[in-house]
């Protein structure tokens, strides 16, 4: 008889215990319902702040002079007590904080979703769901990825070609005078359009707004919503191509 026949087999360790967080917060946010809610929550903030640029932008259409004065009210906005531009600065930091609490969550979900459907095998069923649904992911890739060349050229003017601050209208219509940034624009865009058509279906949903005798109109509701916001959008890049905005 061997010597390692003669040694005692080493017990199993017990599998570890998930950790479970101790304050109510931290509670919400381990589940898969909080991390949804936070999902719906924060997509909402978001796209209140979309459609508020986007009603903004369409100004270029009135003239030059409003497009401006309303960057420069925004600059001033409770300038007395929040200093030059501190409002601005306020919002601009709440919606970074939405945008990482919601790629978080996002990201977070689906590999728990990856996780649920256990083994993979060599022969996939056909994916259920949207083009949209199923795009999601790339889809806040190349927004991120915009959004980053959207701050350089529009907010710091790093990367415009005019680049003046306080010209909104002239660095606009710079800008969208060269077709490479009016498709790469138009690429974002509708990429915006299906993450908000998914978006705003799935938000609902996690919300508890939505019922069977519901399903089609939140769904005509979200195809609506995103259209207007894309058409609104790129109607102004498209006005400076074809030479309405000048």
């Amino acid at each position: 008889m061997t010597s390692t026949e003669l040694a005692p087999s080493r017990p199993s360790r017990p599998p570890r215990k998930p950790r479970v967080p101790r304050t109510t917060l931290g509670r919400l946010w381990s589940s898969t319902v909080g991390k949804k809610a936070v999902l719906a929550v924060t997509g909402g903030a978001m796209l209140l702040f979309v459609v508020a640029h986007m009603l903004s932008n369409l100004k270029a259409f009135v003239s030059p002079e409003s497009l401006d004065g309303y960057a420069l009210w925004l600059r001033t906005l409770l300038s007395g007590a929040l200093g030059h531009e501190g409002l601005l600065w306020i919002a601009r930091t709440g919606l970074l904080v939405c945008v990482v609490l919601h790629g978080t969550a996002a990201v977070q979900l689906a590999r728990r979703a990856r996780g649920a459907r256990g083994q993979r095998y060599r022969v996939r069923s056909k994916v259920q769901g949207s083009y949209a649904a199923r795009t999601m992911r790339w889809g806040g890739v190349i927004l991120v990825l915009f959004i980053a060349y959207h701050i350089l050229d529009l907010t710091t003017g790093h990367l415009n070609p005019h680049g003046v601050s306080g010209e909104v209208y002239r660095n606009v219509v710079a800008d969208f005078q060269l077709w490479p940034v009016t498709a790469l624009y138009t690429l974002a865009v509708l990429a915006l359009g299906l993450h908000i058509r998914h978006g705003v279906w799935s938000a609902l949903h996690s919300l508890g707004a939505a019922t069977a005798s519901r399903q089609r109109a939140i769904r005509l509701s979200a195809i609506a919503v995103a259209t207007a916001i894309t058409v609104g959008y790129l109607s102004v890049p498209f006005a400076v191509q074809t030479g309405l905005l000048r």
